[in-house]
């Protein structure tokens, strides 16, 4: 039975008129389902992996690679990629004007809060041009891309399933520092680039000095870029017109043994691993088994289809298509980004795969209760699989019990990971300060590799003769009138100016290397605060530096506490010390016994605060009367905060883990 008829039964067991369902639900609308599932009971992904059974199958073969276009909408943070794909959706039939919600694509609760794209999301979509003198079916696959600096894997995984990009550039902000990053990884991928210049309908739009930027810093040509508005829908009917003529088919052979690469894939609580794949060459049926290159373990194909937008059962996918395949992957493990599935039996040549990511930041992840390390350990798991990017590894600490030590792309990909481990799996964490990775020589010439300050001894038996830290190529372009505020931030930040130029009369480009501690925790939220948010930046890895660091210790009544240690220059260690003991004074409640809080190197305190104990008043008794008995009730009260003192524990809340994040 399908499942529109199995809502019309439940409509009219509960006698609420049929016409109600026709008016809210359209078959082969995927953007009205919710109303239907809302009547079914269901989730919106067991609908969808009912509702591709429904549907007739899509003839994938009328497609040949001559008549597919893979490209991918690249640009700075909040230039309209994400409006601009909606746009590109409607005009296709793929989804209705006006129905669902804005920025289709964007489906993580996260993403839509922020108004940020955190995944990279597919679209396959269906366009009927006149090609070459002919009314030509083409089928073009969109991938919609993250814009922030801590999500450029997912941007250049995107890449690896593209022949082209559109460059999407606002007409008022103009290039901005993610547009020259997102640039430049699709020309070192050799892509078809394709410039739109978004939002002109704003009254402060200037297309005309954007084209000049982007002849000048890409060397594009200006006659070439395309001058749209999402928003309103303008100079949008030449936007696939130019995908299909500027951007080549994918280049695989379809005689080839099939090789597939998996681009991404995600956990689905029905139907186990759902991996995204793009086919390099050959064809995939159902039923047929695929091999993994990396774990050598075979599995059957048990539903291939395409994205449109949601999942649409077509049994096949062919050379240069892009679609989804569930294979009855189980565990999480086995679904490796960059992976190359292939026959079983037919053995191929691997594909290149994607470059290993690199972590900048690491940070403890422990449960706010320690009996729910299972639950985190098993969400951490299967939230892995959706974000590949992310290093887990288990640790405990004497503070805080069992838990992760986690490496992140930035501190904003941090926070979208803890806030997805919250909303979508009701996890509750504590996270510690976030560190960077060092080195530290010892003076018998061994170095050891430190992204857990607690690891590193206070006191060690060698003594450290050398330290380096890592550091990043930042490029900030900014107004010209805030050059002065951005020269004297680097400087305290320890940075070393690079270049320094004006990419028209307006806007200035500079380039810094700076320690990657300084970026990592408010950098980016000073730089906007001084500019008055109108500075972009961007940065990428550079080499290790030597530096002069320390260990600064926090202790609690003369305890080291591990998950508070951090490693800091030696100049700035006495403020952050501190910094440090004065906010936890703030969040720490006041015991019985007098707690002292201390910032120390070593064996060296440098920073000192008290929390005073609360205690009784036993005078309150004594009614005058000789000054010993005084003393004596004193005496007594003393000795017990002492006995105290040396049994009692003190309790650091939630709250100060998250005000030490804030402390750079």
């Amino acid at each position: 039975m399908s499942s529109l008829c199995r809502a019309s039964k439940i409509l009219n067991s509960r006698k609420i008129q049929p016409n109600i369902l026709s008016n809210n639900y359209k078959p082969g609308r995927l953007d009205s389902t919710p109303f239907l599932c809302s009547i079914l009971g269901w989730t919106q992904t067991a609908f969808f992996a009912s509702h591709a059974k429904e549907n007739p199958s899509i003839d994938l073969n009328q497609f040949p690679s001559n008549n597919i276009r893979n490209f991918s909408i690249i640009a700075h943070v909040d230039h309209g990629k994400s409006t601009l794909a909606d746009r590109l959706l409607e005009l296709t039939g793929t989804i209705r004007k006006g129905h669902g919600q804005p920025q289709y694509l964007d489906k993580l609760q996260v993403e839509r809060e922020r108004g940020i794209t955190v995944k990279a999301q597919t679209a396959t979509m269906f366009h009927k041009h006149n090609f070459l003198g002919t009314e030509t079916n083409f089928l073009l696959n969109l991938i919609d891309t993250p814009g922030h600096v801590d999500f450029s894997y997912e941007v250049s995984r995107s890449l690896k399933a593209c022949q082209g990009v559109l460059l999407v550039v606002d007409a008022a902000q103009g290039v901005q520092a993610q547009t020259v990053a997102n640039f430049y990884l699709a020309f070192e991928a050799n892509l078809a680039i394709v410039p739109v210049i978004n939002k002109i309908d704003q009254p402060t739009a200037d297309p005309d000095r954007v084209k000049e930027q982007l002849k000048s810093m890409f060397d594009l040509d200006p006659d070439e870029a395309l001058l749209t508005s999402a928003k309103t829908g303008l100079g949008l009917e030449h936007v696939l017109p130019a995908v299909i003529k500027r951007i080549p088919p994918p280049p695989g052979a379809s005689t080839s043994p099939l090789r597939m690469l998996l681009l991404d894939s995600y956990y689905d609580e029905y139907r186990g691993v759902i991996c995204h794949v793009a086919v390099v060459d050959g064809a995939l049926r159902k039923g047929e088994k695929v091999s993994s290159a990396a774990t050598g373990q075979s599995y059957e194909v048990t539903d291939v289809g395409i994205m449109h937008p949601e999942l649409i059962q077509t049994g096949i996918l062919l050379t240069g298509q892009v679609g989804y395949i569930v294979s009855g992957m189980r565990s999480t493990k086995e679904a490796r980004v960059g992976d190359t599935l292939y026959h079983t039996k037919i053995p191929v040549e691997p594909l290149p795969g994607f470059k290993p990511v690199k972590h900048m930041v690491f940070s403890g992840v422990y449960p706010a209760d320690g009996s729910d390390f299972e639950a985190l350990n098993n969400a951490i798991e299967r939230l892995t699989c959706n974000d590949a990017s992310v290093s887990v590894t288990k640790e405990s600490s004497t503070a805080l019990g069992l838990g992760f030590r986690c490496g992140f792309l930035g501190l904003l990909h941090m926070d979208v990971f803890h806030q997805r481990l919250e909303q979508e799996y009701g996890t509750h964490v504590i996270s510690t300060v976030p560190t960077v990775p060092y080195i530290f020589e010892y003076s018998d010439g061994s170095k050891v590799h430190i992204q857990n300050p607690a690891l590193l001894p206070s006191n060690p038996k060698q003594r450290i003769t050398a330290c380096w830290e890592p550091t990043v190529t930042a490029t900030i372009i900014t107004p010209s009138e805030y050059v002065g505020s951005i020269i004297t931030l680097c400087a305290e930040r320890r940075g070393e100016q690079l270049e320094y130029s004006f990419i028209d009369s307006q806007r200035a480009f500079m380039k810094y290397r700076l320690p990657l501690r300084e970026v990592v925790v408010d950098f980016y939220n000073e730089l906007k605060s001084i500019t008055s948010g109108y500075a972009s930046f961007d940065y990428e890895e550079s080499d290790y530096k030597e530096s002069d660091l320390v260990k600064l210790d926090i202790l609690l009544n003369g305890q080291p506490v591990d998950a508070m240690a951090t490693i800091v220059h030696r100049l700035k260690a006495p403020r952050v010390g501190r910094e440090l003991v004065d906010k936890l004074k703030k969040f720490i409640d006041r015991q019985m016994f007098e707690i002292i809080i201390q910032a120390a190197i070593g064996s060296k305190v440098i920073a000192r605060e008290t929390v005073s104990a609360m205690r009784k008043n036993v005078l309150a008794k004594c009614y005058g009367g000789d000054v010993s008995r005084k003393r004596k009730l004193l005496e007594k009260q003393k000795e017990g905060k002492k006995r105290m003192k040396r049994v009692g524990s003190v309790d650091i809340p939630q709250e100060a883990f998250h005000e030490l994040l804030k402390v750079s």
